[in-house]
């Protein structure tokens, strides 16, 4: 609004001036004397003297008074006009609860377009939370931090307002309708998990007889299950969750392995479920978590390309390569006229400590990212995507959890003497993360235009 606000202000002075040239000015330049103070009451005088015109025959100088009332009086009426409409500006743009019409959100491969969602703030919003995570049966008991004795509730007020621009309010209706005849999977880790949760915590608050809501296999939600399966019978459409953290295939080691290996990523192959994923319609990813010297290296697991051990391989270059697998299955497998395929970027955690083993749940979120805004494993992802010919859209989230130590598990877990600084709370901020992706799903054509239009 910066450049509106200036305009509005350029005007209201030009009319500002030219209100004191014909009152009061004008008269002054022409002839200085001590008797020019008295020009506030002319000032008077002629503001009120608009409708005094009684006949052409009063007099040449009745009527120039009377046209230096109507100036001066419509001056004063822009001025106020102007005013106001500059005092509309700002105030609504100050507003946090406030949302901008049009939106523009970048395209996939597309890391900067005309308005970036994932670079913005936290503001403050009494609309929020979405949904009652007690009303929701596939929210894991661990996630549901009011329940497990969390006192504040603030942390669940928080909206993501990106800098240029705004996303549209969540509209349960039209994304249920979107969906009907669909298949959603999720794959990845336990934060892809929460987001998975998440996403039907908010899809069910528009569901009028939730026993229709169902997991397929009767499978309870638990951190080691491989595959959970939620059906919306009434839409006719599906959201699935595979656990698959490396995406990579994990197997045991070759024969002759050192006797410290007990496990090898293949960094060549996809998991083995990867052909359960691919007729879809929405396909999101996420990986990073797992790729830790503490859990690889200390739990045995090591890497291999082809029949080779790579036990020397740096992490980070294990993760190109996993992930440029990755790439190659997706431009081979999936069919881009029919699945959206999104991969979701890493979240910093906020463990604080010498060892990294203290976890402090802030009231409100951190005014600076101190550095977690910025991620080695996401700049991996965001490279590799980039350098693909199949449509994948980042959701580079790694900025928007950065300011957020008040939104952690804790200690409000299911087991609350294992502190968690890495997990949020639901509901919490991974209904951010599913309202950018219900914000692409829902207003594709617009992006596939913008992208055209470049």
């Amino acid at each position: 609004m910066d450049y509106e606000v200036v305009i509005l202000g350029s005007l209201t002075l030009i009319y500002l001036l030219a209100l004191l040239y014909w009152v009061f000015l004008k008269d002054l330049i022409s002839g200085l004397s001590l008797s020019s103070f008295g020009q506030f009451k002319k000032f008077y005088t002629r503001v009120s003297s608009f409708g005094e015109l009684s006949s052409v025959g009063n007099g040449k100088n009745s009527v120039l008074r009377s046209a230096n009332g109507v100036l001066a009086t419509g001056c004063l009426f822009i001025f106020f006009v102007v005013l106001a409409g500059a005092y509309w500006l700002l105030s609504s743009d100050l507003q946090p609860n406030s949302r901008d019409q049009g939106f523009s959100i970048p395209g996939p491969n597309d890391a900067i377009g005309q308005c970036n969602v994932f670079d913005g703030k936290w503001v403050p919003d009494d609309g929020y939370p979405l949904y009652n995570v007690s009303d929701c049966p596939f929210a894991e008991t661990g996630f549901n931090c009011l329940a497990n004795g969390r006192r504040d509730d603030g942390y669940l007020k928080w909206r993501w307002k990106p800098k240029n621009c705004d996303l549209p309010r969540f509209d349960v209706q039209a994304l249920l309708k979107y969906l009907r005849g669909k298949r959603v999977v999720f794959v990845g880790d336990s934060l892809t998990r929460t987001q998975w949760e998440s996403f039907i915590c908010m899809l069910m608050s528009g569901v009028e007889d939730k026993r229709f809501v169902y997991e397929v296999n009767q499978n309870k939600i638990s951190k080691q299950i491989r595959f959970l399966n939620v059906r919306f019978d009434s839409y006719n459409f599906t959201v699935e969750f595979y656990r698959s953290v490396f995406l990579s295939w994990l197997t045991p080691p070759p024969k002759r392995a050192p006797k410290r290996v007990k496990w090898t990523i293949r960094l060549d192959k996809m998991d083995n479920a990867n052909e359960e994923w691919v007729d879809s319609d929405v396909l999101i990813f996420n990986t990073g978590h797992w790729w830790t010297k503490t859990k690889l290296f200390e739990t045995g697991t090591y890497f291999q390309v082809g029949g080779s051990l790579k036990l020397g391989m740096p992490v980070s270059k294990a993760l190109t390569k996993a992930l440029q697998t990755w790439a190659t299955w997706v431009e081979s497998k999936i069919n881009p006229n029919r699945t959206h395929v999104f991969f979701r970027t890493f979240e910093s955690s906020h463990w604080s400590g010498r060892n990294r083993n203290m976890c402090k749940v802030s009231r409100r979120p951190m005014l600076t990212t101190k550095g977690r805004d910025k991620s080695p494993i996401s700049d991996v992802i965001l490279r590799v995507i980039k350098s693909m010919s199949a449509p994948v859209t980042a959701l580079h989230v790694t900025p928007m959890g950065a300011y957020r130590s008040d939104a952690h598990v804790g200690t409000w877990s299911d087991n609350p003497s294992v502190p968690d600084c890495s997990h949020w709370c639901l509901p919490g901020v991974p209904d951010m993360w599913n309202e950018i992706l219900f914000t692409y799903l829902l207003h594709k054509d617009q992006i596939s235009q913008q992208r055209t239009a470049k």
